[in-house]
């Protein structure tokens, strides 16, 4: 028999897997999608309600000496103050080699519902 993690919305533990800090609600760890619990409802849950943002960008290096890039995340409150910042990744790009990043915010409605109300 299988229970439902019930806890406060943002409550956050780490993934047995890889140690990454994900939501309590989380049925299927985001980063390196593993199952986290036996759970019938787990992929209907694990599926984003909504994504309201999505960039993609690709970028290929001109110059003739390798450059160096970091990956860099920040998330502010509504005042604007900063309340996460995270190195995701860093690198190098030799002459003529590219990259293609992409950020993506899924949000997830943990009671399954998919109810969430537009503007």
């Amino acid at each position: 028999m299988s229970t439902v993690r019930q806890s406060a919305p943002g409550t956050t533990r780490t993934c047995p897997h890889c140690r990454t800090t994900i939501l309590d609600s989380a049925t299927i760890c985001p980063a390196c999608k593993k199952y986290l619990r036996f759970d019938p409802g787990a992929v209907a849950r694990a599926v984003p309600s909504l994504v309201p943002l999505k960039v993609e960008g690709t970028f290929r290096h001109p110059g003739p000496e390798a450059w160096e890039y970091s990956v860099v995340v920040s998330i502010k409150n509504d005042k604007g103050e900063e309340v996460a910042r995270q190195v995701v990744g860093v690198g190098a790009l030799q002459p003529s080699e590219g990259r293609t990043f992409t950020l993506a915010v899924e949000m997830f409605d943990p009671s399954g519902a998919k109810g969430i109300p537009r503007k």
